[in-house]
């Protein structure tokens, strides 16, 4: 995998390119288009998944999502060493009934979720991986779709009625079923 920026960059010699190389975007084409309609969590992590591996070149499996009403300043979160992203979903039901489209919920979803992916793959620093977020956003989606917008922005300075989400405390998970399917379709059905 990719070492996040403070760490030492893997040698070209393992496949992977450097920071100075460029590296084939396959992939990216209709992204941004996959999350025009209403999606579930699972698509919207698909496409979470698919631009960070395009732009990345890495990837990890297994990861599961849970639901739970958090803090409002608080959008999600992975625990280190984890395989469950614990998403706000008082957040996500205030987005929901706010967002003009669906492409602007997904976006939403996608940028939380694509946050808490990257601290899963190894990414800790919240500076860090609030850049490469932005980065995954625009290589992926480029400089106008509302993910690059959101990621490069500050959600609770775009969206202000996020801070009087009804503070929850995170005792309650209601776990989302078939999340990441993708990693284990081939051996479990």
């Amino acid at each position: 995998m990719p070492a996040p920026p403070s760490w030492p960059t893997p040698s070209p010699s393992r496949g992977r390119p450097t920071p100075s190389e460029p590296k084939a975007r396959t992939g990216l084409a209709g992204l941004g288009q996959r999350l025009d309609a209403p999606a579930d969590y699972a698509a919207v992590y698909r496409v979470v998944r698919a631009a960070v591996r395009n732009v990345l070149g890495t990837e990890r499996p297994g990861l599961g999502l849970a639901l739970s009403h958090l803090p409002p300043q608080l959008g999600a979160y992975w625990q280190v060493t984890g395989n469950l992203i614990v998403l706000n979903e008082g957040l996500v039901e205030a987005m929901r009934s706010r967002a003009g489209s669906p492409r602007e919920l997904n976006s939403f979803v996608f940028v939380v979720l694509a946050h808490e992916y990257l601290h899963a793959l190894g990414y800790l620093d919240e500076t860090a991986v609030r850049k490469v977020t932005a980065r995954v956003a625009r290589e992926a989606f480029g400089p106008e779709h509302p993910v690059t917008r959101m990621a490069e922005g500050n959600l609770w300075q775009m969206y202000p009625f996020l801070a009087a989400v009804p503070p929850g405390d995170g005792r309650r998970l209601r776990i989302v079923r078939g999340f990441d399917l993708a990693s284990s379709e081939t051996y479990i059905r």
